[in-house]
């Protein structure tokens, strides 16, 4: 007789990359063809060498990077975090504001425990990031799809239409996965003034924050005296410094509700990676220059999918920004059966749009992520959809 299995988990979709991975292993890419991977968004190369090196020393120098730390983070990195916070958008972010995750997930995930439970409603608006869908499924949380207009922009008078008594949370990913958009510092300024006057929480995961086209603070939410009340921010350093291996997020919130957080951490992870919040401090006080590279080096990428969509008939480039891009196909056939033939023919990976839509959606849709392909590696990418369409 099997074992018993959580019919919440049962029911929660395969992880979406992992289905793509077997895709991979299991399809003979055509010859003379080397694979051009967009179908993950995280860095495929290790740290620069100077963070290596650090890191080198905080595994030979530094006995306490392998020990339990503190459950919400390592006290000099919070530190670290909302004093370079507070400067940048130009509010009063204190040390006990911010926890120290496993990862932006495990931000998420943190916020989610102390807001939902089961029967509990959050907005998210479409197309939405599988991970933040699946969460929502397995812990009982109904995911209230909030639909995005022709520039994949979410309406806040939607969003009001749709919050009912058990609505928990708006959640917004700017710039967006797995759209690409950033959303205008007003829109985000209309759904913090939604949230804040339901008395729900605005979840607002910045992720990708450094490589935002625009200068300067992407929103002005932190200079709200109350912002506490009604904001929880995440971020990653995975994608800034390559740390993804070493699992470093944060969540930036009110010290009550850490207090909270820190139960979930404590009966989790116990504590973010002890070595990865290391190498995080270090690249905060030393990499900024480096770091200012990668964005452009990301902007730069944007530009040439932007430019290499124009020649591409047939196919519509719907949003781009950070590491993504949201295109739509020309085809019949639905996105998920197009993005494996697109494997065998072509040996491009991207994966289809209905993993980011709910009831049947997205059919017309592949996202790019093209964070580790660049100018060389977009033309080539274009050069094959091309081929398959001809």
């Amino acid at each position: 007789m099997p074992l018993p299995l959580n019919p919440l988990i049962a029911a929660t979709a395969r992880p979406p990359v992992m289905e793509a991975a077997r895709w991979l292993r299991e399809t003979p890419l055509p010859a003379g063809l080397p694979l051009i991977n967009v179908s993950q968004a995280a860095p495929a190369v290790p740290p620069p060498l100077a963070l290596r090196e650090a890191l080198a020393e905080i595994v030979l120098r530094d006995p306490a990077a392998h020990l339990y730390g503190p459950d919400l983070g390592l006290p000099a990195l919070r530190a670290r975090l909302a004093a370079d916070w507070s400067a940048a958008y130009g509010g009063q972010i204190g040390a006990d504001q911010v926890a120290i995750t496993a990862g932006c997930n495990q931000a998420f995930t943190a916020a989610m425990v102390t807001l939902a439970g089961p029967g509990d409603e959050v907005i998210l608006p479409t197309p939405w990031y599988f991970n933040h869908k699946m969460w929502c499924d397995m812990t009982g949380v109904r995911a209230v799809p909030l639909p995005t207009g022709d520039d994949l922009l979410p309406d806040p008078e939607h969003a009001a239409a749709l919050i009912t008594g058990r609505t928990r949370a708006l959640v917004l990913v700017t710039p967006n996965n797995p759209a690409g958009v950033e959303y205008p510092p007003q829109l985000i300024r209309a759904f913090y003034d939604l949230a804040q006057a339901r008395g729900i929480a605005l979840i607002v995961d910045e992720t990708y924050r450094d490589f935002h086209a625009q200068s300067g603070a992407p929103h002005d939410l932190f200079t709200d005296p109350d912002w506490a009340d009604t904001l929880i921010h995440l971020y990653s350093f995975s994608k800034s410094y390559r740390l993804t291996g070493h699992r470093v997020g944060a969540m930036v919130t009110s010290a009550e509700r850490l207090a909270e957080v820190e139960k979930y951490i404590d009966s989790t992870t116990i504590c973010a990676n002890q070595i990865g919040q290391r190498a995080a401090l270090w690249g905060m006080e030393n990499l900024s220059q480096w770091l200012a590279g990668e964005r452009d080096e990301i902007l730069d990428r944007r530009a040439a999918i932007a430019q290499g969509a124009q020649n591409l008939d047939g196919w519509r480039l719907r949003g781009v920004g950070a590491y993504f891009a949201w295109v739509e196909h020309p085809f019949e056939m639905p996105s998920d059966q197009l993005a494996q033939r697109l494997l065998a023919d072509q040996a491009v990976l991207a994966l289809p749009g209905t993993i980011f839509m709910p009831g049947g959606g997205g059919t017309g849709a592949l996202r790019l992520a093209f964070a580790n392909i660049d100018r060389g590696g977009i033309s080539q990418l274009f050069d094959r959809l091309a081929a398959f369409a001809a």
